[in-house]
């Protein structure tokens, strides 16, 4: 009984959609009907033009130049977060880089005074010797 009610239901729900489907293009397919559309979407154009010039003349913005700057905030937020991102990588590399090379300067300074510490222990001993 139920596989009986889903297969009525879905004949009756194919029916009714085939009907409108009919209906949609026999409207389409009239000329008085079509013409009006036409007039209908013709004069939408016009009044959206009409509002466009008259937010024009009081010097407001349309939804389309909101929506185009938007957009342009947006495309600017984007390249100023990849711009932050490389300048914190630089910032990284910089600062282990400068890290490396003070280790580095320390290590040769260290070398440095260890020779010269040698060579004072070696002028001493002579002096000592001389004496």
């Amino acid at each position: 009984m139920d596989e009986a009610g889903e297969g009525i239901r879905d004949r009756v729900t194919r029916s009714g959609e085939d009907a409108i489907g009919r209906l949609a293009q026999e409207m389409l397919d009239n000329p008085v009907v079509s013409g009006a559309l036409s007039r209908a979407f013709e004069a939408r154009e016009r009044a959206s033009q009409a509002q466009g010039v008259a937010m024009g003349a009081l010097n407001l913005p349309s939804a389309n130049d909101v929506e185009r700057l938007t957009r342009r905030i947006r495309s600017l937020g984007q390249r100023l977060d990849g711009i932050e991102d490389s300048v914190d990588a630089m910032n990284d590399r910089l600062a282990s880089g400068a890290a490396a090379g003070i280790t580095e300067g320390l290590d040769s300074i260290r070398e440095t005074l260890d020779s010269i510490s040698g060579r004072l222990d070696a002028i001493e001993e002579k002096l000592g010797d001389s004496s």
